[in-house]
């Protein structure tokens, strides 16, 4: 029947599993051997894909090392063993690896494709729990993630043994990452429409204002009509420019308050008497991440694009870059 715990067992209790679980990772690191080498030298030098497989929880694990593997540039997919004996055995090619996943080593659904997978060539890694298990014996090379117990009372359901070896395949994708030289445009290429990928992907030119949208004004013309500019093109700010729209300085939000504190007459005075002569300027083709980097180191929400030669081309703030999804 059910049982009635109190907040403070419950807190031990997660805490008696966490300290389990981390007990297995550590165990892993300390018998981390050659094996792991031969691993990584197996699955590089395999021309194809590799071919995770695996049962139940062993099978969930084995998705997530697949998923894993194949988004840090080791090309990498889930078979499900069950549907490998109905036909989806034809998704493994001589040039793949087979990576099967099972803690008891001795899986049936598992055991019954590796005499099919071993006839056609493809080669065979394998983690189980089980060192002198079927599955074990039969492997190229064997990775061990055993655990001395299970974070379940029952030390039945599998937790530590799942957490172990997810972490071996986490340990396993990045090995291979280093081993082939991927890089963070690497990793945002397969991740095109994730944070992450954005943050690495879009430029600055794919964000910012172009043309009419710009707010600019010459610095001849008075305040008043700089700040129907800010207003109309609503960036909070307009670049002033000469007549080649060469960059000359910059007029914010905070400068037209600062302005009226100090009872400048906007009918009165000029662009070229208030503007901020230096103002902060980013490159079109620079990522759109180091826009939000320069207006994070000076405070400011708003930037100018400019080119090589300080022509105005753009202009953005921190909205249109919130809605780039880069902030």
């Amino acid at each position: 029947m059910p049982l009635e715990l109190t907040s403070d067992e419950l807190l031990a209790l997660a805490g008696e599993v966490l300290d389990i679980e981390s007990r297995a990772v550590d165990t892993l690191r300390q018998r981390l051997n050659s094996d792991f080498t031969a691993a990584c030298e197996l699955c590089e030098s395999i021309p194809g894909r590799i071919v995770v497989t695996g049962m139940g929880k062993s099978g969930h694990i084995g998705n997530k090392i697949a998923a894993t593997l194949a988004s840090t540039g080791t090309p990498a997919f889930f078979m499900h063993p069950g549907e490998a004996s109905h036909g989806d055995l034809g998704m493994i090619t001589p040039q793949d690896l087979l990576l099967a996943v099972s803690y008891s080593g001795e899986t049936e659904e598992v055991l019954t494709i590796l005499p099919l997978v071993k006839r056609m060539g493809a080669r065979l890694l394998s983690m189980t729990g089980k060192p002198n298990s079927t599955l074990a014996k039969a492997a190229d090379v064997h990775l061990d993630v055993s655990v001395s117990e299970e974070a379940c009372p029952l030390n039945l359901a599998p937790t530590a043994s799942t957490t172990a070896t997810l972490a071996m395949g986490d340990a396993l994708a990045v090995a291979l990452l280093k081993l082939r030289g991927f890089t963070a445009e690497d990793f945002a290429m397969s991740h095109p429409s994730g944070s992450l990928g954005k943050r690495l992907l879009l430029r600055v030119a794919d964000v910012m204002r172009t043309g009419a949208e710009i707010p600019k004004v010459t610095p001849d013309v008075l305040l008043s009509e700089g700040l129907l500019e800010m207003t109309q093109k609503g960036l909070g700010m307009t670049a002033v420019v000469d007549a080649d729209d060469r960059i000359k300085g910059i007029f914010t939000d905070g400068d037209l308050r600062r302005a009226l504190d100090a009872g400048v007459d906007v009918r009165k005075t000029t662009m070229q008497e208030i503007m901020h002569e230096k103002a902060k300027t980013i490159p079109a083709e620079d990522l759109a991440v180091e826009a939000v980097h320069l207006m994070d180191e000076n405070k400011i929400t708003s930037l100018l694009v400019a080119d090589e030669n300080s022509r105005l081309v753009g202009a953005l703030n921190v909205h249109d870059l919130f809605r780039a999804g880069i902030m």
